[in-house]
């Protein structure tokens, strides 16, 4: 199977697209790494530096249903009607992947298929859909700062599992263990007042 960049380059920049670019349309060119290749596609506009408004919500939520049906030993993923004919603007897609394509180029010189029991067993497939699954709530938080940082848990969870990488996943759910810690305290520290972790280190780094 062609490499994941590969794959979406042909996809977005080699090939004569519609202006708008379903969700179905990127369903269909998952293949049999479907889960892992949406997760990674679904979590990119949130997990890049760049701006992404108004995509961190919707996107969350089609996560976190795809993650309830990897915890429920779903192997092909199913979403409703109106989720599947959602459509971004081509270009706006494009500009997302190209911004994610060094990353993922990165991951795919360090990628290749061991620990696949992780990725591949229900245990581990629980593990991760229940991973998944907190760091989507986390990014539907309409709270500064709870989006990136679960976005790019999902994005390295989602890579392993569609390359059958159990140790990148693996690492992706250590990396999530942390987020989750670090955005708690962000959310308490938004209700509540006080420094977060966030706030915490900025104040160590300066000193």
């Amino acid at each position: 199977m062609a490499k994941l960049s590969l794959e979406l380059n042909r996809y977005f920049f080699e090939e004569e697209r519609q202006p708008q670019i379903k969700l179905g349309d990127i369903l269909a060119l998952a293949g049999e790494r479907v889960f892992g290749f949406l997760f990674v596609v679904l979590s990119l506009p949130s997990a890049l530096p760049i701006p992404a408004p108004g995509y961190s919500i919707p996107f969350g939520v089609v996560m976190f249903l795809l993650a309830m049906q990897l915890i429920g030993g779903r192997k092909r993923p199913w979403l409703p009607r109106k989720l599947i004919n959602g459509s971004l603007k081509r270009e706006r897609a494009q500009k997302f992947t190209k911004a994610g394509m060094p990353w993922l180029r990165r991951l795919e010189a360090l990628a290749k298929p061991r620990m696949s029991y992780i990725c591949t067993s229900m245990p581990g497939r629980v593990a991760i859909g229940i991973a998944i699954a907190l760091m989507s709530t986390s990014m539907m938080i309409p709270i500064p700062g709870t989006n990136t940082l679960p976005a790019i848990g999902i994005f390295i969870m989602g890579f392993g599992l569609s390359e059958d990488d159990g140790a990148i996943s693996l690492a992706g759910l250590f990396l999530c263990l942390l987020i989750a810690i670090t955005m708690v305290s962000v959310i308490i520290a938004f209700i509540w007042g006080g420094s977060s972790i966030i706030d915490v280190i900025k104040v160590w780094i300066k000193g």
